[in-house]
């Protein structure tokens, strides 16, 4: 065996130090042993001293092993008590019987037999006993003679276990497979939020950026009694209390990036998203501020480091709504203040709970002459360290004494065991928690889950998300993740011709114009699989009924096309003459000039929900838009999807519109163009030839041969 860093230290300073060396243990370093004795027991003595070690260690481990009893139910009973109370992915409540329900446990998973201390295999079990006598030589040995010996003073590394999640969040994590919860109704979040137990509350109402105002809940500020919107008059109120409470909202657009490709042009469609939010908002939205809407992005960190600061100077409750897959549970991780608070925290471990009290009191009891509660910490710790760091439990509540008498296997007597509240109990408050779970499964939040910060400060909440419709329910269940926008999306330009039509999915959507002789442009910003396709109307309607073999895949289950109806019909009556028209001549610029022109561009986005949207462009004749439409009645009927003026949807002008046809005729919505094909429209450069060769030589030598000539 060749000899180590350390023995070779050791023989160095053998004969200097032959009496130090003698209190050091054989099995430590045996190559001491070797090199003090005489020659001919050097290749023997060491080598048996070795194996009767090693056989002394295991040994000792299996009588170890063997002489702690565990009983099966007992060893059960004690893992079940030793859960979280929730699952810290899903919010659920943990539980180890129905194993097809949020919350459940398997006592057999090897993630949660190591947090609940349950996995002993024979490997661990001899590496840790074998550890564990080395520590113990180590510390009874003299921190001099390691020094002489170049070993460091072994210190004690604190280690903390994360916490499991639950069986259908681990499924979700690892398989991407799981089913969705049943989705509350905004009363019952408006029964949840007023079980609060703080005075000030701010709601942040998460809307996605992918299909925009569709997330949008109209009636929240009703129902959740939250502070109406600040007027343009200056002496409009800042806020209201109803009853005891102050309610505030903050309008967060999530997944911005899925609009731009940059930051800055993002921050330039805010007046944009504000006229479109104010429009959602209908009446409401008319002379109001909307000075809260912000626009972040939680994959790209844009303005999300200025919203973290407000939650945490802010406290008290702040709570995330909104409907599924708006991105809650992505922003909660960017937002959440982590390892804020004056207290010393350890990481992995529960804070103290005094540490859980006011700042102000602290300071009181320090200056009055009381133990402050610094002195207190380390006892703390220690009394907390058995606790599992996921353990929920009211905050600033614990007793003081314990039941010596109590079985282990009980669950703690707290406000955990109520299950008649639909606000659980927060959980020990740590420097950096278990994040929820983010997924793609649409209800992935099964309960609120509560996380608080900065020392007692105040607590995020993610709330369940609103039911957002069920288009996944229409298609197989292998292309339901191609529904959700994970990425920006670089449409292809489709010239939707007279006849032709435009389907999504294989037919699970059919774009058909109603004008027989409009040319009109589609770029769809939808991820959904397969790609848009154009093709004839005839063949559309075949494609989308199942009339025929398709050539291309059908994303739809079996019975769907059944259920094909109409989602309306929607005019394209925006004008974006000027915003197409930005790179020509700068004559055109004028917008006296842009009106003179003989057509105009319109345009309007048709929203998919949960999906993205079809942005579609129509060039018209002035002409032409002066005619009486011959379908006033049904457009008119069709307009109450559309956001925008009231004026503009009650006007008789004969604009260019299309049909949609979807599933049950729903999930369909129509808005403002956003004009995005324009951000990923690529500079033109024209290709020069090659440059004119330069006359400057040649002029000179005709010059001089003119010289030489005249003379």
């Amino acid at each position: 065996m060749p000899l180590s860093n350390y023995g070779r230290l050791a023989l160095r300073f053998s004969k200097q130090a032959e009496c130090v060396v003698a209190e050091i243990p054989t099995f430590l370093c045996p190559l001491l042993a070797r090199n003090l004795q005489s020659p001919k027991l050097v290749h023997n003595q060491p080598r048996k001293s070795v194996k009767i070690q090693r056989r002394y260690v295991q040994s000792q481990a299996q009588t170890q092993v063997q002489d702690t009893p565990e009983s099966s139910s007992v060893a059960s009973a004690q893992a079940v008590a030793r859960l979280p109370s929730q699952c810290a992915g899903c919010g659920a409540l943990s539980q180890t019987t129905v194993e097809d329900e949020a919350g459940y446990y398997s006592l057999t998973r090897r993630s949660v037999k190591e947090f609940l201390g349950t996995s002993h295999s024979a490997r661990n079990t001899k590496a840790t006993a074998e550890d564990e006598i080395v520590k113990k030589a180590l510390e009874n040995v003299d921190s001099t003679i390691l020094e002489t010996l170049g070993m460091e003073t072994p210190s004690s590394a604190t280690t903390s276990i994360e916490q499991p999640v639950c069986d259908r969040c681990h499924n979700l994590k690892n398989h991407q497979t799981g089913v969705s919860i049943y989705h509350p109704s905004v009363r019952a979040l408006q029964q949840t939020i007023d079980e609060s137990p703080y005075k000030y509350n701010h709601i942040y109402h998460v809307i996605d950026a992918a299909d925009f105002p569709m997330s949008f809940i109209p009636a929240l500020n009703k129902t959740l009694n939250l502070t109406p919107q600040r007027s343009h008059n200056r002496r409009s109120r800042t806020g209201k209390f109803y009853g005891d409470r102050k309610m505030e909202v903050d309008f967060v657009i999530t997944r911005s990036d899925l609009l731009a490709p940059t930051k800055t042009l993002v921050d330039g469609m805010m007046p944009y998203l504000t006229s479109v939010l104010r429009d959602a908002l209908g009446r409401a939205g008319k002379g109001v501020r909307l000075g809260n809407v912000r626009c972040v992005s939680a994959e790209r960190g844009w303005w999300t480091k200025k919203l973290k600061e407000d939650v945490f100077e802010r406290g008290g409750g702040n709570w995330m709504v909104g409907k599924v897959n708006v991105g809650k549970s992505r922003l909660f991780h960017e937002i959440f203040p982590k390892g804020r608070g004056g207290n010393e925290v350890i990481v992995g471990e529960p804070l103290p709970v005094d540490a859980l009290e006011d700042r102000r009191e602290v300071k009181q009891t320090t200056i009055g002459g009381f133990p402050s509660t610094g002195a207190n910490i380390d006892n703390n710790i220690t009394r907390e360290a058995d606790v599992p760091m996921g353990t929920f439990r009211a905050m600033g509540v614990e007793s003081e004494k314990t039941d010596e008498a109590s079985s282990e296997n009980e669950l703690p007597d707290d406000e955990s065991n109520d299950t008649t509240s639909l606000l659980p109990p927060a959980q020990q408050e740590t420097a950096y928690p278990s994040m929820p779970l983010v997924s793609s499964l649409p209800g992935t939040t099964a309960s609120p889950i509560r996380v608080p910060f900065g020392n007692g400060k105040g607590e995020l909440i993610d709330l369940p998300g609103i039911s957002r419709g069920e288009l996944e329910l229409h298609v197989q269940p292998e292309y339901r993740n191609s529904l959700v926008m994970k990425s920006r999306i670089k449409p292809e330009q489709k010239v939707m011709k007279p006849g032709q039509s435009l389907v999504l999915g294989g037919g699970l959507i059919r774009i058909t114009p109603t004008d027989p002789d409009i040319i009109m442009m589609a770029y769809a910003f939808t991820s959904i699989k397969p790609d848009a396709h154009l093709t004839s109307t005839d063949k559309a309607i075949l494609m989308q009924s199942k009339g025929k073999e398709p050539f291309i895949d059908n994303i739809t289950i079996a019975g769907s096309e059944e259920k094909i109806a109409s989602a309306g019909i929607f005019p394209l009556k925006w004008d974006v003459t000027k915003a197409r028209l930005k790179s020509s001549t700068t004559v055109l610029t004028d917008k006296g000039k842009v009106d003179e022109l003989p057509f105009q561009i319109l345009s309007t986005d048709i929203l998919i929900e949960g999906c993205g949207w079809v942005e579609l462009v129509a060039q018209v004749s002035k002409r032409r838009l002066m005619k009486t439409h011959p379908a006033d009645s049904n457009t008119a009927n069709d307009t109450t999807w559309g956001w925008g003026d009231e004026e503009e949807a009650a006007d008789e002008k004969a604009w260019p519109s299309v049909e949609v046809f979807t599933p049950e005729g729903k999930f369909i919505a129509a808005r403002r163009p956003m004009n995005a094909w324009m951000l990923n429209a690529k500079p033109q450069t024209k290709t020069k030839a090659r440059p004119r060769r330069s006359m400057k030589g040649f002029e000179k030598s005709r010059k001089a041969r003119a010289r030489a000539a005249g003379a």
